[in-house]
């Protein structure tokens, strides 16, 4: 079996497994409870009150059965640190829900826990054989040699990834399409690097990359099986299980292969949440003015009278432009 059908397969099985999934998930957190608590300042929002939480399992779920089929580092690492993430996330809503209030852990508590998960991801990608101290430079510019400072990057790139997805997740979908974009890209510029590798005799790498490929479709699939329920009006959210969970898996994406200097790229979307986030906070304490009706930049485009599918069509729209030009940024030589 060619990989091309292989990951036209997965994608497949992914997407089923979540669709399959989804309304049992659905019927079980709603029998336990586990309703969102919407923010008290996102009064727009207020209806979605009590919609289910926690629906990243849904997913997740299709990342762990195929990172165990894949079985190589770069899978089964990947899927660890993913689910690492979610865990985090899972209590940080477990609390919200048990106690009925917008916040769950302290900010200190999950820094700590997202401090430890990413530099278990930095000690791994240093140790490597596949990633190590390198960075792939983009437009043909070879490798960019960092020594022990790719450690102390690896852990910027995790907790920046990660809290700009979960700054992202506002919006019925958003989170979800604009991460479908994403992987899109990914899992399409892994299939190539795997062909150029497969093609010189490389096959210890082959092997890692179309593994990453893998995981990448497996999140794809189980993405559009979980949209089908999110899209709005949302059946359930993903939580910070599955936002940060979804974070992590971007974030190994970039790492693994050594694009992290492309992650800005196809994660434009992604940024732009948190930048707006700090625009809004900087300048409103320097002049007591805002920048935006409200931060992230999705719910000023919500204040402006947008509905939530035209926004999440916007950032998806340009999520797969940019993950185009990503792909052509990689691939130059």
């Amino acid at each position: 079996m060619s990989e091309g059908v292989k990951l036209l397969l997965y994608f497949a099985g992914a997407t089923a497994t979540s669709l399959a999934f989804a309304p049992l998930a659905i019927a079980v957190l709603r029998k336990l409870k586990a309703g969102q608590t919407v923010l008290g300042y996102v009064t727009q929002h207020e209806h979605k009150s009590g919609t289910p939480t926690m629906g990243g399992i849904i997913f997740l779920l299709p990342v762990l059965v195929f990172s165990l089929v894949e079985m190589t580092a770069f899978s089964l690492v990947a899927m660890a640190l993913t689910f690492g993430y979610a865990v985090l996330g899972f209590l940080d809503d477990f609390i919200k829900i048990r106690f009925a209030r917008n916040l769950g852990l302290k900010p200190y508590q999950k820094i700590i826990g997202q401090l430890g998960l990413a530099a278990i991801a930095a000690y791994f990608a240093y140790a490597s054989p596949h990633i190590g101290t390198t960075l792939f430079l983009p437009l043909g510019g070879g490798n960019g040699e960092m020594s022990w400072g790719i450690i102390p990057f690896v852990i910027l790139v995790f907790i920046a990834t990660t809290n700009s997805v979960n700054l992202t997740d506002g919006l019925d979908g958003l989170a979800g399409f604009t991460s479908l974009g994403a992987f899109l890209c990914y899992s399409l510029l892994f299939y190539l690097t795997y062909a150029d590798a497969a093609a010189r005799g490389d096959v210890a790498y082959a092997e890692q990359i179309g593994s990453l490929a893998a995981f990448c479709v497996a999140v794809m699939g189980g993405l559009a099986g979980y949209l089908v329920f999110n899209s709005n009006p949302a059946r359930v959210m993903m939580g910070d299980t599955g936002s940060l969970g979804l974070g992590a898996a971007v974030a190994c994406a970039a790492v693994f292969s050594r694009t992290e200097l492309l992650l800005p790229v196809v994660g434009i979307m992604f940024v732009w949440s948190s930048i707006s986030v700090i625009m809004q906070v900087s300048v409103f304490k320097l002049t007591s003015k805002r920048v935006f009706l409200m931060s992230p930049f999705h719910h000023h485009l919500e204040m402006k009278g947008w509905s939530e599918a035209r926004v999440c069509t916007l950032y998806l729209v340009l999520t797969l432009v940019a993950g185009a030009l990503t792909i052509v940024l990689a691939r130059a030589v």
